[in-house]
C-alpha cells in the first residue's frame, strides 16, 4: 500500500502537460515581447512536442492567426469606447482610432517589419483567420449602431464589415513596413464616404455636431 501511495504522489507532482491554450498564451507573450513566435522555443519551454503544436494548430503561420485576433480586439474594443457621436459618425471615430491603435501598436509593427511577406499573408489572406475575425468585430460594431436605430447601412452589415477591413488592408499593410501610417488620414476619408458620413477628414475625436448622410440601398 505504501508504494501504490508513493506512486501516486510522484504521479500527482508531475506537471501537468501543456495544453492548446498554453502554447497559445506562450505564443502571444514572445508576440507582445516583439520576439519571433518560435515553435520550437515554445515547444522546448512548455515540454510538448512540436508534432502536437502542428496539429493543435496546423503551421506557424496559423499559430500567429490565432494570436493576432487576441490582441487586436482589446483594440477595438477601446476604440469603440472612446469613440464620440452616434451612426455613421461614430463608425467613422471608431474605426479610425483602431486603425491608429493598429499602426502605432509596437509589437504589430515588429512583426511586419521583421517577417513583412509572411505578416502580409497571415493578415490579409481570406482563408486565414485574422481577416475573417476581423470582419465579425467590424460588422458586431457596425450591427450595433443599427440595432441602436442609429444607422441605416447602404448595404448589409457584413458586406459592409468586410469592405472595411479590406479597405484598412489595403492602405495599412500593403504599404511600405516603414511607412505604416503614411495612409491613415487618407483611409478615414475612404472609409467615411462609404459608411456615408459627412466631414470625413475631421480631426480624430472631433466633429461634434457633424451630419450624417444616411444612403439607402440602391434599388434594383
Amino acid at each position: 500500500m505504501r508504494a501504490s501511495a508513493s506512486g501516486t504522489a510522484a504521479r500527482r507532482g508531475r506537471p501537468a502537460a501543456a495544453s492548446r491554450e498554453d502554447v497559445l498564451a506562450a505564443a502571444t507573450r514572445r508576440y507582445l515581447r516583439g520576439e519571433r513566435v518560435d515553435v520550437q522555443s515554445i515547444a522546448a519551454k512548455l515540454g510538448v512536442g512540436r508534432t502536437t503544436i502542428y496539429r493543435w494548430f496546423g503551421t506557424r503561420e496559423e499559430l500567429i492567426g490565432e494570436v493576432l485576433p487576441q490582441v487586436t480586439k482589446p483594440l477595438l474594443e477601446r476604440a469603440r469606447a472612446e469613440a464620440r457621436g452616434r451612426g455613421a459618425h461614430k463608425l467613422v471615430d471608431t474605426f479610425d482610432r483602431f486603425n491608429r491603435s493598429l499602426v502605432a501598436a509596437p509589437a504589430l509593427r515588429q512583426f511586419v517589419e521583421r517577417e513583412r511577406e509572411a505578416a502580409v499573408r497571415i493578415i490579409t489572406s481570406g482563408a486565414g483567420n485574422v481577416q475573417r475575425r476581423n470582419v465579425e468585430m467590424v460588422t458586431e460594431v457596425i450591427e450595433a449602431e443599427v440595432r441602436a436605430g442609429a444607422y441605416d447601412p447602404p448595404v448589409e452589415p457584413a458586406t459592409l464589415g468586410y469592405a472595411i477591413v479590406r479597405l484598412a488592408e489595403a492602405f495599412i499593410f500593403n504599404e511600405s513596413a516603414t511607412g505604416m501610417g503614411d495612409s491613415v488620414d487618407r483611409l478615414r476619408e475612404v472609409e467615411a464616404a462609404l459608411l456615408g458620413a459627412t466631414a470625413a477628414a475631421a480631426p480624430l475625436g472631433g466633429g461634434r455636431g457633424t451630419s450624417v448622410r444616411r444612403t439607402a440601398p440602391a434599388r434594383r
